[in-house]
């Protein structure tokens, strides 16, 4: 949980006190390669932190699964949309590698807002970090073309290269593994 604290402790200036009642809260879950963490249609509890690992977000689809979004250590990770509305989750959330996460569920949550002097600030933290995340992706599908976008994710992702199948790659950047293949040889 180290790694938590220090990403809390950098988020805003957490007290002993509310570290050990945050800390408290979190379940430690560990998951194999490929383990689903949500299925489309269940509804999300947990607002998860990855502590080793990496998960993808994607729709499941009868031929090829359209994904949205990886997400690494050290990061957040929930169908943040569900976890809020406590409604069934238009798409799931798979561990992309063995992945250890801390959780913490709905409720627990609530109580860490209420009983802690920083919970809110740190909530609010996160959740504008999201937004961020699912901006700039908006953005960069709108605004860039599919090689454009492919180099981009080179450079601030190479993690996403030695971890992850090029064919989830190829789904996030909106193009088919073949057209994926043609811009690598391209600017190879």
């Amino acid at each position: 949980m180290k790694e938590l604290h220090i990403l809390l402790q950098s988020i805003a200036n957490i007290s002993d006190d509310d570290w050990f009642y945050f800390s408290s809260k979190l379940k430690q879950v560990t998951l194999k390669k490929k383990e689903l963490i949500l299925s489309k249609g269940e509804t999300e509890n947990h607002l998860s932190f990855i502590k080793k690992g990496a998960v993808r977000l994607y729709i499941p689809k009868i031929e090829n699964d359209l994904t949205f979004g990886f997400v690494f250590e050290n990061n957040f990770v929930s169908a943040y949309d569900s976890f809020l509305t406590k409604s069934p989750s238009q798409y799931s959330i798979q561990a992309l590698t063995t992945t250890t996460l801390h959780r913490l569920n709905f409720n627990d949550l609530e109580d860490i807002y209420k009983n802690t002097q920083i919970g809110n600030e740190i909530g609010r933290k996160c959740a504008e970090e999201l937004f961020l995340i699912k901006s700039k992706r908006e953005l960069s599908l709108l605004n860039y073309s599919a090689e454009e976008r492919y180099l981009s994710l080179f450079r601030e992702k190479p993690e996403l290269f030695k971890e992850i199948p090029l064919k989830y790659i190829a789904s996030y950047i909106g193009v088919t593994p073949q057209a994926l293949s043609r811009i690598r040889r391209r600017i190879s």
